[in-house]
């Protein structure tokens, strides 16, 4: 039996990929929370929450802070690696095997 174009069905809902009915709120930043007008870029306890294991600044989606402070903190992170208050790159991380930019033992093998 071919389907009827005519007849329409109410289609399936979709469910959250998540799991769970959100509202779509996000937690304030915590920067608009306490009132701080700028960051500052001396203040390295603080900065080192925002940056990765690696030495990447964290995205607003993880840091969970507003676009102005998020600006904000990129920017003090960067002055304060210039000052060298902050590294560039973490030297303790431990580096993945195997990808295909590590092909660095080819030329040792021959």
């Amino acid at each position: 039996m071919a389907k009827q174009r005519g007849a329409r069905e109410k289609p399936a809902r979709r469910r959250e990929k998540r799991g769970g009915i959100t509202t779509g709120r996000r937690k304030p930043c915590q920067h608009c929370r306490d009132k701080i007008e700028q960051v500052d870029y001396k203040d390295v306890a603080m900065l080192r929450k925002f940056i990765s294991e690696k030495g990447k600044i964290r995205s607003r989606r993880i840091t969970g802070a507003c676009r102005r402070h998020q600006s904000q903190i990129a920017r003090a992170v960067k002055r304060a690696r210039e000052l060298a208050l902050l590294p560039y790159v973490n030297e303790g991380a431990v580096e993945s095997s195997g990808g295909r930019r590590d092909r660095g033992d080819r030329d040792r093998d021959r």
